[in-house]
């Protein structure tokens, strides 16, 4: 068996045309735990506590602690980092070490009861091991109705095959999400593929989050599965004004993105898309804008009438 960090090979039976075996090399994404270790200081002393366990594809796994801990709330700057390192005994058969330990400065104040809420992280979904919805929402901030990037309808068709070209370890596996920053003109800024849909987001965060570019306001963020609840919560706390997923956006996922200003597409493939939420930010709303005021004209016609019956 072929392994490497993101991938790994086995020998299959590979079924064709009912009743043709033949033995084949299958390439399969890798999936580790990874533990998420936080050190700080408490009451004079150097601690360390183990606040989340997820499982990944390994790579980038600093970005992907960084980016947890700034989309959950539990810090808000870079600069309350002192160090990101690998922790723990490698396995042996890959030298992988599957424990991240991020030791924050001494100056730092940690909010327990918000490091409580952090338990196990499936690679399907995150959320699960939270205690509450209204917890995820207490670090989110509306966004500023001066993040308005314009995109344009033609632009957002071709972000779906733009993705899908740049993916490099799902072209081996068929088996990873992904997640990609894009500016205006359709360019890609930055792309995390995983296991997990919210790791990808996460390492994505992670990575602009470390180089100081969050807010990260006049970027689009495209996601290769359905948008959830989450994915809006942790977009919305890198300030990212557009989410646009190749799949359908939950209900939960809707009534976030309006409630914080977002705008939420789904269902973006073959030359088309949904727009659930802030159409102002899509060149086309112009068009709704004149719908809508002859949609107001339209009843107000029709209650004069009735009122004349």
């Amino acid at each position: 068996m072929k392994k490497e960090s993101n991938f790994t090979e086995i020998p299959v039976y590979r079924v064709k045309n009912n009743c043709k075996v033949m033995v084949e090399t299958d390439a399969l994404a890798v999936e580790e735990p990874l533990e998420i270790r936080l050190g700080f200081i408490e009451n004079g002393k150097a601690t360390h506590k183990n606040i989340s366990i997820t499982m990944r594809t390994p790579g980038d796994d600093f970005e992907l602690a960084a980016g947890f801990l700034f989309t959950e709330g539990i810090i808000k700057l870079a600069a309350q980092i002192n160090r990101i390192g690998h922790c723990g005994v490698p396995r042996k058969d890959s030298n992988l070490r599957n424990t991240v330990r991020v030791d924050l400065r001494s100056d730092v104040i940690i909010d327990f009861k918000r490091l409580e809420r952090h338990f196990y992280t499936s690679s399907s979904c995150g959320v699960c091991g939270k205690t509450s919805i209204e917890a995820l929402q207490t670090s989110v901030c509306r966004l500023k109705e001066t993040a308005k990037p314009i995109f344009t309808a033609e632009t957002i068709n071709r972000l779906p095959e733009t993705l899908r070209t740049a993916q490099n370890v799902f072209d081996r596996t068929g088996g990873l999400h992904a997640a990609a920053l894009f500016d205006s003109a359709g360019k890609m800024d930055s792309l995390r593929e995983d296991v997990g849909r919210h790791n990808a987001v996460d390492k994505l965060v992670g990575t602009q989050f470390l180089a100081g570019k969050t807010p990260v306001s006049d970027k689009l963020l495209l996601v290769s599965g359905r948008a959830s609840f989450e994915l809006v919560q942790k977009a919305l706390m890198a300030g990212i004004p557009i989410l646009a997923a190749v799949g359908a956006p939950s209900s939960l996922a809707v009534e976030l993105a309006r409630e914080y200003g977002m705008t939420l597409l789904g269902f973006v493939r073959d030359n088309r898309f949904n727009i659930y939420t802030g159409a102002e930010r899509i060149n086309e709303s112009a068009i709704f804008s004149r719908e809508k005021v002859e949609s107001n004209k339209f009843i107000k016609a029709k209650a004069s009438i009735m009122a004349g019956q």
